[in-house]
C-alpha cells in the first residue's frame, strides 16, 4: 500500500538518495552530499513543501513545491518544482497520488493554483498532467535569465 506524508528529518538520508537520482535523471552530476544539504536546508528552514510516497518503509517518490505570489492577482500560488518516482515503482499511480496531495495542499492553503514545468521530452509527465487537471499555457512565453557571475563551486 502507498502512503503519502510529509517527511521528517530522519527521512533525510533515504530522501536525499532519491533526490540525487532525480537530479541525475535531469542530466546533473550525482552529488549525494549536496542533495542532503539542500534538502536539509529546505526542511529546517521550512522553505518548501515536501511530500514523500512510501511503500512499507521504503521511500519511492517525492514532490517538492515552493510558494509563489502573483501581484496582479494578489494571491499565493505554488510551483511544483520536483516530482519523481523511482524507476522500479513507476506505473503504480504513485505520481498521481503525489500530485493529488500537492493539489490538496494548494486547496488547504487557499492558493490560486499549482504550476509546473517539464521538458517536452517527458512523455509520461506530459500525458499525466492534463489527466490531473493541469492546462498547458500556450499564451505566455517562459524566459530565464542566468546570472553570469553565478558559480556552483
Amino acid at each position: 500500500m502507498i502512503h503519502i506524508r510529509t517527511p521528517q528529518i530522519e527521512d533525510l538520508p533515504a530522501l536525499a538518495k532519491l533526490f540525487d537520482a532525480y537530479r541525475v535523471f535531469y542530466h546533473k552530476k550525482t552529488d549525494l552530499k549536496g542533495a542532503t544539504a539542500f534538502l536539509n536546508e529546505r526542511i529546517t528552514q521550512q522553505e518548501s513543501v515536501l511530500f514523500i510516497a512510501e511503500i512499507e518503509t521504503e521511500i519511492v517518490g517525492f514532490t517538492q513545491s515552493y510558494p509563489l505570489f502573483s501581484s496582479t492577482n494578489m494571491r499565493r500560488s505554488w510551483l511544483l518544482n520536483d516530482l519523481y518516482v523511482s524507476p522500479e515503482h513507476r506505473r503504480k499511480k504513485i505520481a498521481q497520488g503525489l500530485l493529488l496531495k500537492a493539489q490538496e495542499h494548494c486547496k488547504q492553503t487557499q492558493a490560486q493554483g499549482l504550476s509546473l514545468e517539464t521538458e517536452r521530452s517527458n512523455i509520461p509527465g506530459n500525458a499525466l498532467y492534463p489527466k490531473m487537471g493541469f492546462h498547458r499555457d500556450d499564451a505566455h512565453h517562459f524566459y530565464f535569465w542566468e546570472n553570469p557571475s553565478f558559480s556552483l563551486s
